[in-house]
């Protein structure tokens, strides 16, 4: 066990680096590692910033990141959390031989359609030998190709610096994002059916939930779930 935030103060001040300059470099703001270096965590917005901001001022001082975020959990996260992630861990499991039956699935339907495919040109040829006129075939079935659904949340920054992350379902599901975006950068399609995202500054956002443009207040970081419907607070 080691002191998170004294050993990341130390790190800053040995390489002589100031908060300003920290913030400019990994755009994160200089209150926030400030409350690392206090191990004031509850001054950041959700459990979930903490380890990735923790983890990225870790490994720009030149530290192992893991190290910290390991060490936070085992200090500051519930067994019920762990409990939640193997739960989901499993769950998640359960899912691929599902996902391998859709694939078998779908090659059996090529491989139907391939055959009829061969037999209307055997069929064809034959006719042609014996001199007849040609038979009239019936179209072939084309297979069903489901259309790619429109992307869930879409977001693009219009000035300024924000920090996102998204998750499946909630808080603890797998990250479907994780990132800082700025004016200039493109925009960012998440897609999914429910999404627990974590926002750092709303109003440097344009967001669109199914191609629709959401108003998500801002001023102040946000935590929303989003689903085809629309956005809640979380």
């Amino acid at each position: 066990m080691f002191e998170i935030g004294n050993s990341l103060r130390e790190a800053r001040v040995r390489r002589g680096i100031e908060f300003p300059q920290a913030e400019a470099a990994i755009k994160i703001r200089g209150k926030y590692l400030r409350a690392l270096e206090d191990e004031q965590f509850e001054l950041l917005p959700a459990e979930t910033y903490v380890k990735g901001f923790l983890r990225t001022y870790a490994e720009y001082l030149g530290l192992d990141g893991q190290l910290y975020v390991d060490e936070f959990n085992s200090r500051f996260v519930t067994g019920e959390d762990n409990e939640v992630r193997r739960a989901r861990t499993r769950r998640s499991g359960t899912a691929r031989p599902q996902r391998r039956s859709r694939r078998t699935e779908t090659n059996v339907v090529f491989i139907a359609l391939a055959a009829i495919a061969i037999f209307t040109v055997i069929v064809i040829s034959a006719w042609k030998a014996s001199g007849k006129p040609s038979p009239v075939v019936p179209p072939t079935p084309k297979a069903h190709v489901g259309r790619v659904p429109a992307a869930l949340l879409t977001f693009t920054a219009l000035h300024g610096t924000t920090h996102v992350i998204a998750r499946t379902a909630s808080a603890t599901g797998a990250i479907r994002y994780d990132g800082t975006v700025q004016k200039g950068d493109s925009t960012v399609a998440i897609r999914g059916r429910r999404l627990w995202v974590a926002i750092d500054s709303p109003e440097n956002l344009r967001i669109q939930v199914r191609g629709k443009l959401v108003h998500v207040p801002g001023l102040r970081p946000r935590v929303i779930i989003v689903t085809a419907t629309g956005w809640r607070p979380a």
